[in-house]
């Protein structure tokens, strides 16, 4: 079966400093593989080079089976990639179903009316409303971006990445800010689109990583030095002493 990402020997220098160590990685359709590693493990950058914001040195890299290395953001995003940010990126003084609907008009190829009022015409607000109550804010589509919660502004991104109708979708660490409960409702979320979406989840809380995960990637200091099911990755030696420290376990 062809992998929905195909990642081989990726090199990325910033002058003396290898950021990105030969890195191959895989992602297989309906699969949520997680990368995980200590902070400065070169996460975000491998995220970036993946959605073409920062250009590898070496390496190739295929949406299912079709090379997009040398391909601009905007093609990648057309072709199926989509990414959330650690840091939301929303229009804060626009609705919910306003962020929504520009995503979905953007995907549909039409002109970006930016200033236009998108929730009036009815078939883009229908296609967007859809997003949102796969997210869980079907009940928040006329409040303003600015006016929800850290934890609502979490899943509205995720519901404009939705939009797109990814083939792949990068997840740069989704619980990042959430509490508890919000945390758990979006380890939901995400359970619940995996038989929708293929996804790349970069993330730091390891109770997330071990609920949702179906492989494990680890990175360090740009390399991946294991990679495998939640039980090898929790029992490997060398991921303990290198993302750890000796003695350590993952919980």
């Amino acid at each position: 079966m062809t992998p929905v990402l195909n990642v081989q020997g990726m090199v990325k220098r910033f002058g003396g400093l290898l950021a990105t160590d030969h890195v191959d990685l895989t992602v297989k359709p309906g699969e949520i593989h997680a990368l995980i590693g200590p902070n400065g493990a070169g996460k975000t950058t491998l995220i970036s080079q993946l959605m073409g914001e920062l250009r590898q040195n070496e390496g190739t890299i295929e949406l299912d089976g079709i090379p997009i290395t040398t391909l601009p953001t905007a093609r990648r995003v057309s072709m199926g990639l989509a990414r959330t940010f650690q840091i939301t990126c929303l229009l804060p003084d626009y609705t919910v179903l306003d962020n929504v609907a520009i995503a979905v008009q953007v995907r549909q190829g039409h002109s970006f009316r930016f200033w236009g009022n998108v929730r009036h015409e009815h078939q883009l607000g229908e296609s967007a409303r859809g997003f949102l109550d796969a997210a869980g804010l079907g009940d928040r589509a006329g409040e303003l971006v600015a006016n929800l919660s850290h934890g609502e502004q979490k899943q509205l991104e995720l519901a404009v990445a939705l939009a797109t109708k990814p083939r792949l979708l990068l997840l740069d660490e989704p619980m990042a800010g959430l509490g508890h409960v919000e945390s758990q409702q979006m380890i939901e979320m995400l359970r619940g689109l995996r038989s929708q979406v293929s996804m790349l989840l970069v993330e730091h809380d390891m109770e997330a990583v071990f609920a949702l995960a179906d492989r494990i990637s680890v990175l360090v200091y740009g390399r991946i030095i294991a990679t495998g099911t939640v039980d090898e990755i929790r029992d490997n030696p060398e991921v303990r002493t290198a993302y750890l420290g000796e003695g350590d376990e993952l919980c």
